[in-house]
């Protein structure tokens, strides 16, 4: 896993996310990319690709990277940092989604989930910016992070090309008003409007 300073602040961040129509035949990728530190929407863009791959219970990168990759390559501007609605290092085999894209795209990556894959922590302070360490087998895998007061945390984990306390950081700077990052929020709403209307063109 390779791990390094990211230069800080980065000038813009892209948010991915995927969904799938109702038969988990298609997967709906989305990309988003937001200036930083004002998070603005820059671009966005979205890609329906084949589900070739089947779905196998921790190895869901395998099946979601064909159409990630697809939406990320409409991108005009490489971002400098991918935010992904997953894992990265907090996986079962220390390689999860935001893992995958990073070494596919030699970018700096990181996780942020809406719940726990794996691993231990405590709660973290009831307070926005409180964290705890997530620990698996003796090691800090990711983050607990507390976006908003007394709402449920998300987990931060590395990808690539990043440390932790980078990946808490822009998280939590990422997220000024919502419990989830405005880069992976943005990126849910987008494939699940495009998934409604492929969905509707069926009909």
């Amino acid at each position: 896993m390779r791990l390094e300073l990211l230069a800080w602040p980065p000038r813009t961040v892209a948010g991915t996310d995927v969904a799938y129509d109702k038969g988990e035949q298609r997967a709906v990728a989305g990309v988003v990319l937001l200036s930083f530190p004002e998070l603005k929407l820059l671009e966005e863009h979205w890609a329906g690709v084949p589900c070739d791959f089947p779905y196998v219970p921790g190895l869901l990168s395998f099946r979601e990277a064909p159409a990630l990759l697809a939406a990320l390559r409409k991108l005009r501007t490489l971002p400098d940092v991918i935010m992904v609605d997953g894992q990265g290092l907090a996986h079962p085999r220390r390689f999860g989604l935001a893992s995958h894209l990073g070494v596919l795209l030699d970018l700096p990556t990181l996780g942020c989930a809406k719940s726990r894959l794996i691993g231990q922590a405590d709660e973290p302070g009831g307070e926005r910016g409180c964290t705890a360490d997530l620990i698996d087998d003796g090691e800090v895998i990711g983050a607990v992070l507390r976006t908003r007061p007394q709402v449920a945390p998300i987990f931060v984990s590395v990808g690539l090309r990043m440390l932790l306390a980078d990946a808490v950081s822009l998280a939590l700077a990422c997220s000024p008003r919502f419990r989830v990052p405005e880069p992976t929020r943005l990126a849910d709403q987008l494939v699940s409007r495009r998934r409604r209307q492929m969905e509707g063109n069926r009909c």
